[in-house]
This record gives structure tokens, C-alpha cells and sequence, in this order.
């Protein structure tokens, strides 16, 4: 009784173990085969946890008795299941789940009501009669199987790209994810046009004895898989903490004044940054309170035409006509007492005396801010 115990013990701290270094499965693994059964992902590169702020909600079964669960897989895939009401999830278990065919491992990433609101936001039908189900909390062969799939990865990867070569495709092999049966493997690509990949299919089924499943993804997610550094010096967004991509636009640039060179605005995966669409927001809201550009400005002295805004400041800069190096800063409570004044006749001598800060010649002047300050 006692070595069946013991054993028993040992086979739980062995699950516990793998459960804590599998539950980071996400972009980035473990190099040295000696660390782990096999090469596993960390715990500290997985941007697909969960935090559950409803997790001391008690969670209702349907109508069937069922519950639903939200498990994550590898390169941001997460599918919603069904398991009995009598069966008790955690986040970060290790579990079986249903596939097409057999069976695949996943990690649990969410519980409780918190679920139904994500298959509602992500437009999931919330019927759970559905959905695929929980088998079972996965077992010691289950969990050594699922890391000899693991092991053959990167390998595949780098055999399928040869096989990809040979037969004149043009398009790349991004990843590989096995399926914890090791019967099935989705293989993500990335190309510029359609690919007839059907012989293929044919070579990868011959070479690897497994089902082939070919998903394209975008340069924003090839981008997401493979990491880096932005030109900000932290670690890309996507690889980190992105789960979803929007649509970036170059007027988010234009509202943001920024200049519309291709090269600075234009992201590790050619494409447009995402962080554009970041304050874009708070730059719209602002710009509601500054006056339209085009408003000339007249005094005594001549009239003054709109030359940048420093939207966060609350200040424009205005040049005269015929003197376009001389740069005054004036505050947009400033502008629009000036404009009022244009619209009853009345000019005043200079914008000088309105002006926070003028530029000449590379030059940069600073005036008295104490009583324009009331005017922002």
C-alpha cells in the first residue's frame, strides 16, 4: 500500500510539474532538451492567459447539466467546450478534448461565467449540446504523448519547407502545431497569392503518416509568431500581449500629424503599425476643441495663416503671410478671441502679444505664460 501511494504521489507532482511548465504554451520554447520531458513552452513568453475578474461567481450549468470551458492551444487558438457539471476545471489544467478526429491536449484558460460573455463577444453559439466536450483531465500518457508531438515540430517545420522548395510553391511555412494524439497537424503558411498545395498535401501525408490540415495566416500573424523588437526598443505587441488585430489606417497617421513616410510608419510585418490606432482617439477628442485650420487671422500688422498644431499643448502656430520663418504659438483660447474679434471688424496690432512662444530663424523666444495660461 505504501509503494502504490508513493507512486501515486509521484505521478501527481510529475503532472503538477508538467501542468505549471505547459501552461505557458505560447510563442516561444524550451531549447535544451535536458530542462523538460521535451521542448515545452514557458511559463513567461504566454500572452493567452486569462485574468477572470468573475471568478468567485458560481458558475450555472445549461439546461442539459452542462458547463462550458475556454482551452488554449498554440499560436493564440482557443476553442470553447462542453464537460458535466460533476467534473471541476482549474485554470491551468491540462485536459483532453475532442477533435476531428480523435482526441487533442489542451490547457484550460478560463472557467466560470466569465466564458459565456467571451463566446458572446466573440459571437460563439452559446448552445453548449454544440460544442465539442472535455473527455477527461489528462493523464500521464496522455501528457507524454502530447510532448513527444511537441518534439516533432520544429523538425517537420524545416522538412516541410524543403518538400514546399522542391515543388515550386511560393509560399512560406510559418508553423507547425501537432494535434496530442500525433495524428493530425495544422500547418500554417503565409502567401501573396493562391497556392495550389493539393501534391502538397500528398508529400507531407507520405512523409509524415499523420492528417494535413493547411491554414494561411497574415503577415500580421507571421509577424506575431515570429517575434522581435520594435523601433520603440520593447518586445513587438503582438508577440506579447495583441490576441486581435484592427484594421490600421494612414489617417490614423494624418490625425496624429505624423509624417507619412512609409518606411518609419510601417511595422516588422510591412504593414502599417498597430500602435497608431493607440492615442488616435484621444487626438480626435482633442481636436474637437481646436478651431479649423484654415481660420486666417488679421491684425494691424497682417494677416497670419495656420502652419501646425501641438494637440496635447492646445496651442497653434501661426506665421505672417510675408513672413513665414516667424512661428508664434498661440493657445486656442487665443485663436478664437482673435477670430471673434475679425468677425465685429476689429484687428489687433500684433500676435506677438498673444504669442506663448515664437521661432525665428532657429531661434526660439519664450513670453510671459502667466496670464495666457488662462486662456488653454
Amino acid at each position: 500500500m505504501n509503494y502504490l501511494k508513493k507512486e501515486m504521489e509521484g505521478r501527481n507532482e510529475e503532472l503538477k510539474e508538467n501542468s505549471y511548465i505547459a501552461a505557458g504554451r505560447g510563442c516561444c520554447k524550451v531549447r535544451d532538451a535536458s530542462a523538460s520531458p521535451a521542448a515545452i513552452s514557458q511559463v513567461k513568453c504566454c500572452k493567452l492567459k486569462t485574468h477572470n475578474w468573475m471568478s468567485d461567481m458560481p458558475e450555472m450549468a445549461s439546461g442539459n447539466g452542462l458547463k462550458v470551458t475556454e482551452v488554449r492551444f498554440k499560436n493564440g487558438r482557443k476553442e470553447f467546450f462542453q464537460y458535466p457539471a460533476e467534473m471541476n476545471l482549474a485554470d491551468g489544467e491540462i485536459v483532453a478534448v475532442e477533435a476531428a478526429p480523435g482526441h487533442d491536449i489542451g490547457i484550460v484558460s478560463l472557467t466560470g461565467e466569465l466564458v459565456r460573455i467571451q463566446m458572446r463577444r466573440k459571437k460563439v453559439d452559446t448552445k453548449a449540446s454544440e460544442l465539442k466536450r472535455v473527455f477527461r483531465h489528462a493523464r500521464p500518457s496522455d501528457v507524454e504523448k502530447w510532448f513527444e508531438a511537441l518534439e516533432l515540430e520544429d523538425t517537420t517545420m524545416y522538412r516541410t519547407r524543403v518538400i514546399a522548395m522542391n515543388l515550386g510553391l511560393d509560399m512560406k511555412i510559418n508553423d507547425v502545431e501537432y494535434q496530442g494524439d500525433k495524428t493530425k497537424a495544422i500547418f500554417y503558411y503565409t502567401a501573396n497569392e493562391r497556392v495550389d498545395f493539393r501534391e502538397l498535401i500528398k508529400k507531407l501525408a507520405e512523409a509524415f503518416r499523420i492528417r494535413i490540415e493547411m491554414k494561411q495566416i497574415g503577415v500580421r500573424q507571421e509577424a506575431a509568431k515570429l517575434g522581435g523588437i520594435g523601433s520603440c526598443g520593447r518586445e513587438l505587441c503582438c508577440s506579447s500581449w495583441m490576441s486581435s488585430f484592427h484594421s490600421v489606417s494612414t489617417n490614423s497617421a494624418r490625425v496624429q500629424q505624423l509624417s507619412l513616410n512609409p518606411q518609419k510608419l510601417a511595422g516588422q510585418c510591412g504593414k502599417l503599425k498597430c500602435c497608431l490606432n493607440y492615442e488616435v482617439d484621444d487626438y480626435i477628442d482633442t481636436l474637437k476643441q481646436f478651431p479649423p485650420t484654415n481660420t486666417r487671422l488679421k491684425t494691424k500688422k497682417g494677416e497670419a495663416f495656420h502652419q501646425k498644431n501641438e494637440v496635447f499643448k492646445k496651442v497653434m502656430w501661426y506665421a505672417y503671410a510675408n513672413d513665414s520663418s516667424n512661428m508664434m504659438a498661440i493657445p486656442i483660447g487665443k485663436v478664437k478671441e482673435i477670430v471673434r474679434m475679425n468677425r465685429k471688424g476689429k484687428f489687433p496690432v500684433d500676435l506677438e502679444s498673444f504669442a506663448l512662444q515664437s521661432e525665428q530663424s532657429g531661434n526660439v523666444e519664450h513670453h510671459d505664460e502667466s496670464e495666457l495660461l488662462n486662456f488653454i
